[in-house]
């Protein structure tokens, strides 16, 4: 048997790219990229921020895939029955087993290093478009997982999308989350009054 090694993170077809294109084309938006896509490591973690509209789904997925890369997301399984799995799967879908004894981190974690490319999407303030905080979970699953962290933006503003820096983790989360905060601090959501707090939630904060 003959094994084709890959390299660089996982790519979306030329179809797939074509029709992102477009469609950015047709609303105005530009996908942009700061980082060589070439030296983009096989597996990483993006930040999907901000995230205050179900349009940034959209928006996001248009970037990405006009990028030419697929990136990964999680659902419950259920979601993947017959008769949308099969697309939810094509478009990056990965299932998660909720009745499963691990929580979401560990389940991600293990998915990653279980595979050979991946970039796991994800959007630390949630589904909510009114989480006063950011949710650490993007954190602990890059640095367990032992891969990079590349910061995905939407800045409605520029009407611009893309790829910015990436960072290694450090395990010092606090001093890290100024580094993301610092970056994030430019980038305009389309509802700004309603992004979340790049910060630690207090514990004895609400949502």
């Amino acid at each position: 048997m003959t094994m084709i090694q890959e390299f660089g993170p996982p790519k979306v077809n030329i179809l797939l790219k074509t029709l992102a294109l477009w469609f950015l084309a047709i609303v105005g938006w530009k996908a942009k990229c700061d980082i060589d896509i070439l030296l983009l490591p096989k597996k990483f973690v993006a930040i999907l921020a901000p995230h205050t509209s179900n349009w940034d789904l959209i928006f996001i997925m248009g970037v990405i895939f006009a990028l030419g890369l697929k990136f990964n997301w999680f659902g419950k399984e259920e979601a993947f029955r017959w008769p949308l799995g099969g697309l939810f799967k094509r478009l990056g879908g990965i299932p998660i087993e909720r009745s499963a004894h691990k929580n979401m981190v560990q389940q991600t974690v293990e998915s990653i290093r279980s595979r050979e490319q991946v970039i796991v999407g994800i959007t630390p303030e949630g589904t909510r478009s009114n989480a006063k905080y950011w949710k650490t979970g993007f954190y602990n699953i890059a640095h367990q997982a032992s891969v990079p962290i590349v910061f995905a933006f939407l800045n409605y503003a520029r009407k611009v999308g893309g790829l910015g820096p990436m960072m290694q983790t450090t395990g010092d989360i606090e001093e890290d989350l100024k580094v993301i905060r610092s970056y994030y601090k430019g980038i305009t959501a389309k509802n700004p009054e309603l992004v979340g707090e790049i910060a630690i939630k207090p514990k004895n904060g609400a949502n």
